[in-house]
């Protein structure tokens, strides 16, 4: 059993948990994750390892409230534990040496692209990040990348930091020279749009895939994602891999295989999950 000892709502439907895991913590590198079972016979949940405290013995998890399984995680409370942690799991982020990267998060990728940039700026990379949310109050992790390094923040609407997309400020930066590597995680149309954005720079691009994942062993094959026309398994050979090389609408359409049932399984949470989140 895993142990909550810190419980935070970073946007409206986005919950940091800190949980107890030493082993984990001890060992995580930048780009790993973990795979959680909230109960016995809960459903088994692929979350990155946003960051780790190996004194305190704790990781940190921030999960996006999107169907049954996810509500009833982020409604246990401080004090309450998580079944099972499994990890880390996945392949390390691929790191530079020196020069300057340029690290792009949306939405809850955001939290993903926190470890990566830690990992580069302990290196002596120099950082850039930009990060982008519907409006301020989407807007996560902002703090933390700070203590890393130069931030620039966009919001859909203007309200907070400067208004239009993360490949709009992306763009800027990229035209300016001096960016080595770009790493982006977010929705699948935004990374294959930074994709798009970087290949004509000749800048390597690394994205983090979240496709569908049972097992972690690459047994099940859930994970398939096309590389440069080759079958990987994202548990095992990713989660991150060249983001020129991805097959992004073959990703889009195995996301939407099991949209159907999560969305009838959502419906039947109702009062269940003990929370109420804005939709």
């Amino acid at each position: 059993m895993h142990r909550i000892v810190a419980k935070t709502q970073l946007s409206p439907n986005v919950t940091r948990l800190e949980v107890e895991a030493p082993r984990i913590a001890q060992i995580r590198q930048p780009g790993q994750f973990v795979i959680v079972r909230r109960a016995e016979r809960a459903e088994r949940i692929p979350l990155t390892i946003a960051d780790a405290n190996p004194q305190t013995g704790t990781i940190t998890l921030v999960i996006q409230a999107v169907g049954k399984s996810t509500r009833e995680l982020v409604a246990l409370e401080v004090g309450d534990a998580i079944r099972d942690i499994s990890g880390p799991l996945g392949m390390p982020t691929e790191m530079i040496a020196k020069g300057r990267a340029l690290c792009i998060g949306g939405g809850v990728g955001t939290a993903v692209v926190h470890p990566i940039a830690q990992g580069l700026q302990r290196r002596g990379v120099s950082v850039v990040s930009v990060i982008g949310g519907r409006s301020k109050e989407w807007v996560i992790f902002e703090e933390e990348l700070k203590r890393l390094g130069e931030v620039v923040v966009c919001t859909d609407d203007g309200s907070y930091g400067r208004k239009g997309f993360v490949t709009d400020a992306a763009k800027e930066i990229l035209a300016a020279g001096g960016i080595d590597i770009v790493y982006a995680v977010g929705p699948v149309p935004m990374m294959r749009a930074i994709a798009n954005l970087t290949r004509p720079f000749g800048v390597h691009t690394i994205v983090s895939l979240n496709p569908v994942m049972v097992d972690g062993t690459g047994m099940c094959g859930g994970c398939r994602v096309d590389v440069g026309g080759e079958t990987k398994f994202a548990c095992v050979e990713g989660p991150e891999f060249d983001g020129h090389k991805v097959d992004f609408d073959l990703l889009m359409d195995r996301l939407a295989t099991y949209r159907t049932q999560e969305q009838e399984s959502a419906a039947r949470c109702g009062d269940d999950c003990r929370i109420g989140l804005q939709k």
